[in-house]
This record gives C-alpha cells, structure tokens and sequence, in this order.
C-alpha cells in the first residue's frame, strides 16, 4: 500500500477513512509535517489486510473522551536482542527446493532491511537434529554398542546445508544473533540409548560439555558465532523424537559441575541459558538458580509457553533480576485459524514476553511444505512455518511471519523497552529503537473497534484500530 503523507481532502469535524482503519479527521492535514506523524502498520485477524502500512496519524491537542495508551519514555527496561524464528534442518531443506532468484528473494525479505524485508535478528538452531529434521543424528553418530569419550568421529557435516544457509543469512544481516539447542545427546551418551526419552550417563557430563564446546568451535570455524546455548531443549518433554529428560538436578549439576568450568577454560564466551521449556515451571530455573556454584556461569533462562502463564518470566526475574531471560519457541498450528493465531501470540508471544522481562520472541520453525514436513518419525506433524514452500516457483506467508514481522521490522536490536500502559482489551509494548524512534505494538484481542489515544510527551494521537487486529505505530 501506497505511503501517502498529505492528503487532498481534510473534512472538519467529520471522520476521515485512512488506509483500512477509520480516523479521526486530526490524523492528518494538508501541510502536516511529517514529525508530527505516527506511521503505521497492520494486520487483520480476518486476512483482509497484512502488514500494510496505512496512512499516517497525526498527534494533536484536540480533546476527547475516548481511553488512552500512555507511552513514557522515563520508565526503562530491559535491551531487546531480537525477534525471529528457528531455522530447522527441514526448514534448509524446503527453502533450498525454491528456484535460485525465488531463495535468494525470500532470503532477503526475510533477514534484510529493505522496504519490503521484515528483518529479522535472531534466530535459533538445533545441536543435532530437532524433530523438524527429516532424520534423527547427532554429531558424534556410532554403531549400536560403541562410545567415542574422545569426541574423535565428531562432525559437522550433517549440517552443511544449514551452514551454508546461515552464512548467506550473515552475508545478509552480519549481526544476526543465534542461541542454540539440543534435542538429544548422541545416544550412547543416554541410558537407554535411543534417540527418544533417556537421560545423559553421569559418566558422559564431562564428554557432553567438551561436545558443547566442539559445537560452537567448529560453527566459530565456519564464521558463525553461537551467541548462547541452552543444555537442552524441552528437558522435561522426552516424548518428543529426539529428546533427553535432564530434571533440574541434573541440568544443575552439568552446568556447575562440567559446561559451565569447560568453556571458562577455553575462553568460551557463548552464554549458558538454562531451561529452554514451559512457563507452567519456574521453579526449574528457580532450583538452579539458587545454587551459587551454577549461578555464576549462567546468563540467564529460556521459556516456551505450551503450559502455564507467560508471567512466569517475571517471577524469576523477580527472584534473580540479574538474570536475563528468553522466549525461545511457540509454534503455531495446521489447526489453527489466522485470527486467533494472531490474537493470542501477539499478546502472548510478543506483548507478553517483553512485558515480562525477554530480551526475545521467538516462533517455531522458518518453513515446511504443504504437508508440514519434514519432520523425524515421532516428530511435530502439525507444525506450521512461518513460510510454506509448495513447489520451486512459489510459497507462502502464514501467520507467524506477520506475528513476528510487527516486532522484527520494527524494533531493531539494541532497542529498549519503555512503559505503556494497558486496556481491558488493547496489550501494548512500547520500544525505544536506538535510532531515537519510539515503537508501540498493539494488539486488539476485541472483535470489535477499538478507539484511543496514543498519549506521548503530552500529544495525543486519537486512533480507531479494527478489531482482531495487530498494529504498530512508529513516530
């Protein structure tokens, strides 16, 4: 959509229609200046419209009695990292099947920062596969019944089509963030020595944390820097293919004990983020966390929210505010519908993890084929890309695309979040980019419109916002 600044027609006293959004005539005049702007961008639960930038709204002195969001820039919080996805095996595998010119377009609109890129700056990866893998390995792979404890077979290989996605992904967007995770050890770490369920061997800690370390040396060879690690995704889901069980006792005792003393010795400066599962435990972080010895060497906790409620990320800020924090994975659906898709991971996902202390969000998986493959035997059958690949010529946006795209296109790394308040039905997160722009997301979880004030350094910027909507206003 067409940005238009000025307008032709400015009807006192009336209602003036703005892009998809009804306005108050004060959202522009014929020689408004641009400053005076608030630009927006906005998605519609019923698909009508997606990521569309509108026609400005301006601030203004007239009064009203409509409810207000009031941004105040005085109040500071935590530095944001990024906003993105994960890039699975299967993800590489789908995108790699697009035509050269339609990939490197996608990539581009993706991680770049041009007019139409959504720009993102974080992005997960698996140590080993992830169920969204078409197979299950790990990078130390035996036959059944031998141990490697000198990590002499470990290699990369099996993701070097991943690795030589992520360095077009650099190529594109060199500050580019990544945290990493492993679904299993190699197997003959585990006690019971399948890809699914098990636990690591006491006896394998030291191996496993020199494994850790092999990782992120050898991603460092490659020109990828791990900025963090979580020592295992899900670690109480180990129904999952693959998958390890590491109660917090264990998680704890390997950090403290071996991970977190291995890559002070070798001068490893990729942070140690514990958890990387549900918001229904923070008692797991908690229990960590409480032990001095595995204190020091941890930055902080990831959380996924399948179960329980997104402020659990506020209870261990609360407890250890020293800590950072990270959203780390929701995935959305095949049985999902756009709208509450939409609804309920911009409030969530979004909005939610930043008022509660992340310094990301991240969706699930980058892209699957129509059929939401490829996955492991056992792994997510339902799990919906942000992008869907249906053949060399052609794919899809979904829903997390737009989920992510009204954060990452707007709310750079290195930006801040700064206070707004909240309705009975309009969740707002406000940001500070480093640029000096003032960023503020809303999400309209109403199925009805909803009209306010944007309030800032004493304007006001009157606003109506459709319902089932997701805007962002920049100004």
């Amino acid at each position: 959509m067409k940005f238009h600044s000025l307008y032709s027609f400015f009807f006192k006293g009336t209602a003036l229609l703005c892009g998809a959004v009804l306005f108050p005539v004060s959202c522009a005049s014929v020689n408004g200046d641009k400053e005076s702007d608030v630009q927006f961008w906005l998605t519609k639960g019923n698909e009508s419209v997606k990521l569309q930038q509108q026609s400005p709204v301006r601030f203004t002195t007239n009064v009203n009695n409509w409810q207000n969001i009031e941004i105040d820039d005085t109040q500071k919080f935590q530095y944001v990292d990024g906003f993105g996805y994960t890039l699975t095996g299967g993800s590489v595998e789908v995108i790699n099947r697009l035509s050269s010119s339609k990939r490197k377009a996608l990539l581009n609109e993706l991680f770049g920062k041009g007019k139409n890129s959504i720009s993102i700056s974080y992005l997960r990866l698996s140590i080993g596969a992830s169920d969204l893998d078409d197979e299950v390995f790990s990078y130390d792979d035996l036959p059944e019944g031998q141990t490697d404890p000198a990590l002499s077979k470990f290699s990369l290989a099996k993701d070097k089509d991943l690795i030589a996605m992520l360095k077009e992904i650099l190529a594109i967007n060199p500050d580019i963030k990544i945290i990493a995770a492993p679904w299993s050890s190699p197997i003959w770490m585990k006690d019971n020595g399948k890809s699914k369920g098990g636990s690591l061997k006491p006896e394998f800690y030291k191996v496993y944390a020199e494994y850790f370390v092999k990782y992120i040396q050898g991603m460092k060879k490659e020109g990828i820097t791990i900025d963090a690690i979580t020592p295992q995704n899900e670690p109480l889901h180990p129904g999952n293919n693959p998958s390890l069980y590491m109660p917090s006792e264990q998680q704890r005792d390997f950090v403290k004990g071996h991970l977190g003393p291995i890559f002070k010795a070798n001068n490893i400066k990729t942070k140690i983020v514990v958890y990387d599962h549900n918001c229904n435990k923070p008692e797991y972080v908690l229990d960590i966390l409480k032990d001095p010895e595995a204190y020091q060497y941890i930055d902080g906790s990831a959380f996924h929210l399948y179960e329980g409620d997104i402020s659990a990320l506020s209870t261990v800020h609360n407890a250890f505010p020293d800590k950072n924090l990270y959203f780390t994975e929701q995935w959305t659906g095949s049985k999902g519908t756009f709208s509450e898709d939409l609804n309920w991971h911009v409030k969530n996902v979004i909005i939610g993890s930043m008022k509660n202390w992340s310094k990301i969000a991240l969706e699930w998986n980058v892209a699957n084929d129509p059929q939401y493959k490829p996955h492991t035997d056992g792994g997510c059958t339902e799990c919906k890309g942000a992008i869907t690949v249906s053949d060399s010529e052609n794919f899809t946006r979904n829903v997390s695309y737009y989920i992510i795209a009204h954060a990452s296109k707007f709310v750079p790394a290195g930006s801040r979040r700064i206070a707004s308040t909240q309705t009975e039905t309009l969740s707002t997160a406000a940001f500070k980019t480093p640029a000096g722009k003032t960023v503020l997301i809303i999400q309209n979880g109403n199925s009805a419109d909803e009209s306010f004030n944007i309030k800032y350094n004493g304007k006001s910027a009157p606003v109506t916002l459709s319902g089932n909507s997701a805007a962002t206003y920049v100004f």
